[in-house]
């Protein structure tokens, strides 16, 4: 299996990419942004995508909005099938495990998800699904 990683190639988020790398990890001011790379659950290839964060003691808060649309993103359902992933946070690259959050944190954590980013309330009436907020824990931590 190859090690390449492969970015998203949806244009809006391989920009965000591209200038997280250019800015040191801080491409939009005010707003928390990692990296995250995935295994393809069905390409078995490194997937690369850029999304916005917030903490919640050791972990890591990703949400699995999809802007909004009907359908999980493609990472969400990659880490589902493999927990092991990669976070680059600023200029630390690191291993660490993604799990859904339960219920029971999901209700504890969304209001500092859309205190962070007012449009995922945007998104949660916009589709119809749940969607899933994804607790990530460096690798040797529990979550």
């Amino acid at each position: 299996m190859t090690s390449t990683v492969h970015d998203n190639p949806t244009p809006w988020i391989a920009d965000h990419i591209r200038r997280f790398e250019e800015t040191g990890g801080h491409p939009r001011p005010g707003v928390a942004d990692l990296l995250l790379t995935t295994r393809g659950r069905k390409s078995g290839l490194l997937r690369r995508t850029a999304l916005a964060y917030v903490r919640d003691e050791d972990a890591y808060v990703l949400t699995a909005s999809n802007a909004g649309a009907d359908r999980h993103p493609a990472w969400y359902l990659n880490l589902l099938a493999t927990p092991e992933v990669t976070l680059q946070v600023s200029a630390a690259t690191f291993p660490a495990t993604a799990r859904p959050a339960t219920a029971a944190e999901s209700a504890r954590l969304w209001p500092a998800v859309v205190a962070a980013m007012p449009s995922y309330a945007v998104y949660r009436t916009a589709t119809a699904r749940e969607i899933p907020l994804v607790l990530v824990t460096p690798a040797g931590r529990a979550s």
